[in-house]
């Protein structure tokens, strides 16, 4: 009989959150719910949030459920959910109250910033103890977030480190390394750190004044790396293309010499998971400069699939940019070397099976 498998995500669709549309192709009956991190909207049903005078009355006198909550759990039983996938750990921590309610299993993935900024995880720490510990698998993205959440108190043989694979539309991707194109593709916010990547192109355009920059998304940094463009002088070199469709990107992508990100770690400590435009460039055959942040190295192979540098180090990454676009064929041999790897060891095929194998232990243990 087909399990269901209910998916909790505080956001419907965020354009930067691909890897969550990608585990709806999971093969059980998906009810995805959605709508702040205790979720109130189910997909293709009106708002969860019907519950009459007289059940609010009796919620508020018995104090163990919010109003929120007991709408929530009102629907998880009635759409008889087998399994939890909750998309984030404040995710998890929110909505542990309604699901230990329910006696339903749960699963809990963690993406990155619930992971890392130091605020988010002091406040929720004595929360995430108790999701360690009622949870069958928390599933993490990098080495590095494995380490984070074991120092938090999560049990090691509980963790399911499983990469983001990438969209198979870029696989099939045929750069021509012939344009002197960089090509940079993330939100403006202080952990991709975009303007640290127009630092470092500034120094390649006054050796190679053909070259450029292709930068897209959206964010607010992205004011101010436009101010930054024009300050410096590069106005007719860096383009901006805002959010673009996966197709559009695919195009950028065969047109461009090289991915570029300069990832840092935020002064609130934010960090990246395992960027997902770092495993679609590399899955399109193009070789990634960036920098030794999260899971980025997980990915990239330093002199193998592209170049890593320390966080803000600016001129380091330049001397590659210049590197790639001085030494002809090495962009084709380093960017093979990359979906030669996606392809072994990252596809979406591999993460959603380890998904799956999570759901499945969770549902088995919470029945014995």
């Amino acid at each position: 009989m087909t399990k269901i498998l209910a998916i909790f995500s505080p956001n419907k669709n965020a354009y930067s959150e691909t890897f969550i549309q990608a585990h709806k192709q999971l093969p059980f009956n998906i009810k995805f719910y959605y709508g702040g991190l205790v979720p109130q909207n189910l997909e293709g049903y009106r708002s969860i949030f019907n519950v009459s005078i007289i059940e609010k009355i009796i919620v508020k006198l018995k104090g163990s459920l919010s109003v929120r909550e007991y709408a929530l759990l009102k629907s998880l039983k009635k759409q008889k959910i087998d399994c939890v996938l909750a998309e984030y750990g404040i995710t998890a921590a929110e909505v542990l109250n309604v699901v230990q309610y329910a006696k339903i299993s749960m699963v809990v993935h963690f993406h990155g910033f619930d992971a890392s900024v130091k605020e988010t995880v002091q406040g929720y720490a004595a929360k995430y103890r108790d999701i360690f510990g009622y949870a069958s698998a928390v599933i993490v993205v990098s080495e590095r977030m494995k380490k984070a959440v074991i120092e938090m108190g999560c049990p090691e043989q509980k963790i399911v480190l499983s990469y983001y694979g990438p969209n198979q539309i870029f696989l099939s991707n045929q750069p021509t390394y012939q344009q002197q194109q960089f090509l940079a593709v993330g939100r403006f916010v202080e952990k991709k750190a975009p303007h640290l990547t127009i630092f470092a192109f500034a120094n390649v355009v006054k050796l190679y004044p053909q070259a450029r920059l292709i930068m897209v998304g959206d964010g607010m940094l992205l004011p101010v790396c436009k101010d930054l463009v024009k300050n410096l002088g590069l106005e007719q070199y860096v383009e901006f293309r805002g959010v673009q469709s996966p197709e559009q990107v695919r195009l950028l992508f065969e047109t461009s010499i090289a991915f570029v990100q300069h990832s840092v770690v935020a002064d609130n400590g934010d960090s990246e998971g395992t960027p997902v435009a770092v495993l679609e460039a590399q899955a399109a055959a193009l070789p990634v400069i960036a920098t030794y942040h999260a899971g980025i190295p997980d990915v990239v192979l330093h002199n193998t699939t592209g170049f890593l540098v320390e966080e803000k180090d600016v001129l380091t990454m330049s001397e590659y940019m210049i590197k790639i676009l001085k030494e002809e064929g090495l962009a084709k041999q380093l960017g093979e070397e990359g979906r030669k790897r996606m392809m072994e060891n990252f596809t979406i095929e591999q993460h959603l099976k380890q998904l799956e194998d999570a759901v499945k232990k969770a549902v088995v243990y919470r029945n014995i």
